[in-house]
């Protein structure tokens, strides 16, 4: 799959394809990201791609014809049909794990990194096919958004992470991750004992999906109690699954 990547900030990315386990996706190139520096397509001396917004107002609205020519050499620079526009604005859809696997299982998309008060809506208008946000709050610009997704879908792909490690992640099966515990088994932690719950040193592997179970239901009822009514509407809990619930007063 193909990223191309609207920016007036690329060296933002590049250390962030070179480090941690995602690096193997970009290195190989099965999320393979071009970088399109937006100032390139600027048309005067001063290399110019904003301006004062119509009407007054605090800042600078990014100026839509260096934006429509960046637009124009990506799309002449793919040889597939063109793919989805993301412009990353806190009034847009919010990214989730759905979101995330939708697009790990496509072509890639084009990603458009705005900056200061944003961007002028006509060129929004002609080209944006897909709004996203990553939750209540304003960022300084586009380019943290698209290196979340980036980093998002490159996990995904294959053998980037171990075959069922990310299948356990919240969000996968619509609950919260529960907690995970490593060595060493026993550790004094303010003059009091903690240990590893007795049930993951068994080696029964039934009883320790149970638990697994239970306590990503459990984590997820006490903070997110929305993502259990979503689980329930959708048919996602067993009879099990409910009858835990059940004792806990759910």
């Amino acid at each position: 799959m193909r990223f191309d990547v609207v920016t007036l900030f690329p060296e933002l990315f590049a250390p962030h394809f070179s480090h941690g386990v995602t690096r193997r996706a970009f290195e190989s190139r099965q999320v393979d990201v071009r970088l399109w520096p937006l100032r390139d397509f600027a048309d005067d001396n001063y290399r110019r791609v904003d301006e004062r917004p119509f009407g007054g107002g605090p800042g600078m609205v990014m100026l839509f014809e260096p934006l429509q020519r960046a637009l124009q050499a990506v799309a002449a620079d793919r040889t597939e049909a063109a793919p989805v526009v993301v412009h990353f604005t806190p009034t847009g859809q919010r990214l989730d794990q759905a979101m995330v696997e939708s697009f790990a299982a496509g072509p890639g998309a084009v990603l458009l990194c705005g900056r200061y008060e944003g961007i002028d809506q006509r060129l929004l208008d002609a080209h944006v096919t897909h709004e996203i946000s990553l939750g209540d709050f304003v960022l300084s610009g586009g380019e943290l958004p698209a290196l979340v997704l980036l980093d998002a879908v490159a996990r995904l792909q294959e053998g980037v992470l171990t075959a069922p490690s990310h299948q356990q992640d919240s969000f996968s099966d619509g609950l919260l991750e529960g907690p995970s515990y490593s060595r060493p088994e026993r550790l004094q932690i303010g003059g009091v004992e903690q240990a590893v719950p007795s049930v993951l040193l068994s080696g029964h592997h039934a009883e320790i999906a149970r638990w697994r179970r239970e306590q990503a239901l459990a984590l997820t009822a006490r903070r997110r109690p929305d993502l259990i009514a979503a689980a329930r509407a959708t048919g996602r809990l067993s009879r099990a699954d409910e009858r835990f619930l059940a004792a806990l007063g759910l």
